[in-house]
Formats: structure tokens, C-alpha cells, sequence
């Protein structure tokens, strides 16, 4: 399993280290959301044989929920995504510095349920193109993985900040982008968004998988 969690702190490192750089002034501006989606594009082509290329804890609570990953994964998952989000606040502020930041404080609402949207956009996409025995061994499911963070960016970055993955959230919180009192926000809205993805995958796929697969899931033998 280490190969695994080392290969999920990198990819989280990369990525957030990336939000940091693009979003702190002097950063990308419009592009912000372009290179954030790049960045997990490319990490997920990278790490995708390896780990699976989550990077974010709701994803992973999403291919738990699939049957793609262990009960004894989860965690160790979750705990490595998050260490490399925390390593690359440190990276961000060395490179920064005492860049001043003006926090988001999002409508509660409107925050949610953005967040709950474009999170369940990217779970099930990731299990579509990732996870499906239909698309299996295709070219393109980093570019798709990529693409639907970039498009939540675009859409609703101004509304909740655009993290769609908890770890980003800790780690914007923690670079001051955004307040610490919203943190439960993404909490909540990224993990049932997670979930209900995963729910809904395994409903519209039933027929679609292998006998197995479906017993497995059901306690059926």
C-alpha cells in the first residue's frame, strides 16, 4: 500500500500547491481554473496506474462506495491526500511569503450546494471514464477528470471558491483564501456529493457489470 499513499501525497501536493500559486497574487487570473485542471490531469496520468490517481478524499469515498477500493484503504487514503495538501501550504507560503489575502467567506447556501454539484460532477466522472468495464483501458480519463475541475472553476469559483475535494479545501483554509469558519462547507457538501456520485454510478450500472461484481456488492454469493 505505500507505493499507493506516496503516489496520493504527490498528486494532492501538486494540485494544491498549483490552486496556491495561481490563485495567491501574482497569480494566473483568468487562467487559475485552466491550470488547476491541468495540473490534475497530468497527476492523474501519472499516478493513475499506481494509486488511481484519487487526490482528493471524495473521490476516494466515491470508488469506496464503487467497490474499486478497500475498507482498509480509506483511511490511509484520506490521511496521505491530506499530508500533501498540508506539505504544499508550507510550499506555497515559502514561495508567497507574506503575500496579503482577502478570505472568502461564501453564502452558506449557495456554497453548499455548488460544491455538492460540481463534486458529484467530478466523482462521477472519475467513475464513468476510471472505474466503468465499459471505458476500461481508454486514453482520455485523465483529460475528463481534468476538464470537470476546470469547468467547476469557471462556474462556480466565485460562488464557493471551487474546491470540490476536501483536501484543497483544508488547504485553501489554511492559506487564508478562505475562512476557517467555512471549512465545514466543503466538508460536508464534497463528501455527500462524493456519495451520492457513487450511488448513483452503481444504480445506473447495475446491468452493465459483471455478475460478480453486482453479488459482491449485494452480499449475494
Amino acid at each position: 500500500m505505500i507505493p499507493k499513499l506516496v503516489v496520493e501525497a504527490i498528486g494532492t501536493f501538486f494540485l494544491v500547491l498549483t490552486v496556491g500559486l495561481v490563485v495567491i497574487e501574482p497569480g494566473a487570473g483568468a487562467l487559475a481554473p485552466i491550470a488547476i485542471g491541468s495540473a490534475l490531469m497530468v497527476m492523474v496520468y501519472a499516478g493513475g496506474h499506481i494509486s488511481g490517481g484519487h487526490y482528493n478524499p471524495a473521490v476516494t469515498l466515491g470508488v469506496f462506495l464503487r467497490g474499486r477500493t478497500s475498507r482498509a484503504e480509506l483511511v490511509p487514503y484520506w490521511v496521505a491526500q491530506i499530508l500533501g495538501a498540508l506539505l504544499a501550504v508550507l510550499a506555497v507560503r515559502s514561495f508567497k511569503g507574506d503575500a496579503v489575502v482577502t478570505p472568502l467567506v461564501p453564502d452558506v447556501g449557495a456554497a453548499l450546494l455548488a460544491e455538492f454539484l460540481f463534486t458529484f460532477a467530478l466523482v462521477y466522472v472519475v467513475l464513468n471514464v476510471a472505474t466503468a468495464r465499459a471505458t476500461e483501458g481508454n486514453s482520455h480519463y485523465g483529460l475528463a477528470i481534468g476538464f470537470t475541475v476546470t469547468v467547476g472553476a469557471f462556474a462556480v469559483g466565485g460562488i464557493s471558491g471551487g474546491a470540490f475535494n476536501p483536501a484543497v479545501a483544508v488547504g485553501i483554509t489554511m492559506l487564508g483564501l478562505v475562512g476557517a469558519g467555512s471549512l465545514w462547507i466543503y466538508l460536508l457538501a464534497n463528501l455527500l456529493g462524493g456519495a451520492v456520485a457513487a450511488v448513483m454510478f452503481n444504480a445506473l450500472n447495475r446491468e452493465a457489470e459483471a455478475p460478480a461484481e453486482v453479488a459482491a456488492r449485494s452480499g449475494n454469493p
